[in-house]
């Protein structure tokens, strides 16, 4: 599933596993989750978008948008400064 250029998970279980990748560390409130969309544009229902991001509000903003869609958050951590998020794309 990860192609080679991928990060490695921090907890490294080869569970959580993702498809694409989301380097939105640095973007404020709302580019975060706008980004987001649009991977998960790009990707096929049941693959796996994996999100880090430095934005605080986006703790709360992937969980509601989760919430709303179609869409499932499988993971979200606190790694430092650092938020990662797993989230699977729905039918």
């Amino acid at each position: 599933m990860n192609s080679e250029n991928n990060p490695t998970l921090p907890n490294n279980n080869p569970k959580l596993s993702y498809d694409k990748h989301l380097d939105a560390r640095g973007l404020s409130c709302p580019l975060p989750l706008l980004k987001a969309k649009q991977c998960l544009n790009q990707i096929n229902a049941g693959q796996v978008l994996f999100i880090q991001t430095t934005d605080s509000g986006s703790w709360n903003d992937f969980a509601s948008y989760a919430k709303l869609s179609k869409h499932q958050l499988i993971s979200r951590e606190k790694h430092n400064n650092t938020l990662h998020f797993l989230l699977q794309k729905g039918e």
